[in-house]
């Protein structure tokens, strides 16, 4: 059996990582299944590729799309053309694609058009309810021609109950993001600027915003980055900036004492800030997650969530897009009132394993 395994942006690598080890070690096992990793090139540089597929020991992909920049059209045009002739060439069993970026949706519809080829979708199911986010087409038009769901959730099952998928499609094995953390949590590695900066351990807040409902306006941006460092009491908010925000930023002044902005970090040391930091504020959905299970109090910069077990059991809380709202969530945090969080079901590193076995059984694998 041949599976596809799509990567496509930073998001995507974190989640596949796990899923190629539990093949491996199926394979060394007698298994008869095979994969295919497919990069398509959506994120292209170092920092946002390269550097995670060394740190999280990911092998060179068989294929690269190189498809690089380009508007949403574009991207998603070239990756169903580079993905199409791929399995024309050579079709695959199942194509296995992850999360809610730009690639999933386009090779699982190149998929399902190249010979009906059987797609699954792990992290099916989510929902933010915010249709002015591409990720939320990305996952609409993606759970409406997946085969199989593998879900991170009850509220995913949910969602995908109610658009009339079957019982027998949804496998609820948890989350594959949190077997790589679980994974690489003792390598984490202390970055250069922690004492460059002169950090220590809960005495820091870490902050990411890239969502065009947060930085595409100049002045909305220029008053939450205010906000935030004005609510900080004083303590050092590490910004990594996300290339695309990073071009915005040129535009405004948001000098401050405490406010650093920063290149974006490898896995290892994007996540030892996390981890040990006052706070997490954000507009991330993964981050929310990994906060969650590292109990790390974390505030999100959004109205909605498709991650909504980060609020209802982890340490998440969303704040809305208002910058009014962040002060008194600071005021929360340092009067020592942020809720402790719990770890949400399945999230237990065990995730990869699970959707292997369940692949097994679909197709009838020894």
């Amino acid at each position: 059996m041949l599976v596809d395994i799509i990567a496509g942006a930073r998001p995507n690598f974190i989640k596949i990582a796990p899923i190629i080890e539990a093949i491996e070690a199926a394979k060394k096992a007698g298994m008869d299944m095979n994969y295919r990793l497919v990069h398509t090139g959506q994120h292209y540089d170092k920092k946002m590729s390269g550097d995670f597929f060394e740190q999280l020991g990911i092998p060179a992909p068989h294929h690269n799309l190189e498809v690089g920049s380009g508007t949403q059209a574009e991207q998603t045009g070239k990756i169903m053309m580079g993905y199409e002739k791929l399995l024309l060439e050579t079709p695959c069993d199942l194509c296995i694609v992850v999360g809610d970026v730009t690639s999933t949706m386009a090779c699982s519809i190149a998929a399902k058009k190249v010979n009906n080829i059987k797609v699954a979708h792990v992290e099916g199911g989510i929902r933010s309810g915010d249709w002015t986010m591409p990720e939320e087409i990305n996952r609409i038009v993606t759970d409406a021609i997946t085969d199989y769901f593998f879900t991170t959730s009850e509220v995913a099952n949910n969602n995908l109950r109610k658009i009339g998928i079957k019982e027998s499609q949804i496998f609820f094995v948890g989350n594959t993001m949190i077997d790589t953390l679980y994974k690489q949590m003792p390598r984490f590695a202390k970055p250069e600027l922690w004492d460059k900066f002169g950090l220590s351990d809960k005495r820091y807040i870490m902050m990411t915003l890239h969502r065009p409902a947060n930085v595409d306006d100049k002045e909305k941006l220029k008053e939450l980055i205010t906000e935030i460092v004005s609510s900080s009491q004083g303590l050092p908010v590490i910004f990594p900036v996300h290339p695309r925000t990073a071009k915005i930023l040129e535009t405004i002044a948001t000098e401050a004492s405490n406010l650093h902005l920063i290149d974006p970090l490898g896995y290892l040391e994007f996540n030892y800030l996390v981890k040990n930091a006052k706070a997490v504020i954000t507009d991330s959905g993964g981050i929310t997650e990994e906060a969650t299970v590292m109990r790390v109090p974390c505030m999100t910069l959004r109205d909605s969530t498709e991650r909504p077990e980060t609020c209802t059991v982890g340490t998440n809380e969303l704040l809305g897009t208002n910058p009014k709202s962040i002060a008194p969530a600071f005021e929360k945090l340092f009067n020592g009132q942020w809720k402790k969080g719990a770890i949400p079901e399945l999230w237990d590193g065990k995730t990869a394993p699970r959707i292997v076995n369940n692949i097994a059984a679909i197709f009838g694998l020894s």
